[in-house]
């Protein structure tokens, strides 16, 4: 049971494993030019397993204690992990003590995956998921490692390599941008953060600009409401 799973499976994580060992990779290097030490990415990747999240961490390490935004931070940047764990809710049923890895382990790629793919009659369906899950991280933990121990032996200049993060967080905007037909949510979040960065400097804006999101978001889901309550 657990091989076929397995084997239904790898297929389907191995143009994951591709991106994820460039991706992972940057990160590693990443990491080794702060100071982080081989141990940092490998146990970050293990343990929080949210690639942009990992980016973000690594500043939040090396700047001032502060856990309320530390909190705010990682609660936005994954927030959309809600969701997915709603859509997920049915297909997470009857898996046993597989649901707590399967909660764990779901990133991006894994929920696509887990999402879209039904497995062979023969194949267990909750077997499935968890390889899909498993597999992903074991790529995304080796890429972040070796691209930490290649740090130390290939040197060369690191600046700007953190703008792997960047250029994640705007791939992900573009993307979408294509596939929603309402662009009001992501003009508001542009409008807000631009607004929060000339209010508070590039330092201290990203906390009080996910609260001012989050009152946009809250305003304009009650006044859609209205009509519908004065049409009631």
């Amino acid at each position: 049971m657990k091989k076929k799973a397995l084997k239904a499976a790898f297929p389907y994580t191995i143009p994951i494993g591709i991106g994820f060992l460039f991706l992972g990779m940057s990160y590693g290097f990443m990491m080794q030019s702060k100071g982080f030490s081989v141990w940092y990415p490998f146990f970050m990747s293990m343990f929080i397993f949210a690639g942009s999240m990992e980016f973000v961490t690594a500043n939040l390490l090396l700047s001032a204690f502060s856990p309320i935004a530390a909190f705010f931070l990682a609660l936005v940047v994954n927030a959309r992990h809600l969701f997915y764990g709603l859509s997920m809710l049915d297909k997470y049923k009857n898996t046993g003590w597989k649901k707590f890895y399967l909660i764990f382990g779901m990133c991006d790629e894994s929920f696509t995956v887990n999402c879209t793919v039904t497995p062979p009659d023969d194949v267990d369906r909750g077997w499935f998921m968890f390889f899909v899950n498993l597999l992903n991280q074991i790529y995304w933990v080796l890429a972040a490692t070796a691209g930490t121990l290649l740090g130390y032996v290939i040197h060369f200049d690191t600046t700007g390599i953190e703008f792997v993060m960047t250029a994640l967080f705007v791939v992900m905007f573009l993307n979408q941008w294509e596939e929603a037909k309402d662009h009001r949510p992501a003009l508001t979040g542009l409008i807000c953060s631009a607004v929060c960065l000339l209010l508070f400097g590039n330092s201290k804006f990203i906390v009080p600009s996910m609260i001012l999101i989050i009152l946009c978001f809250t305003a304009e889901h009650k006044y859609s409401k209205r009509p519908e309550v004065a049409a009631k």
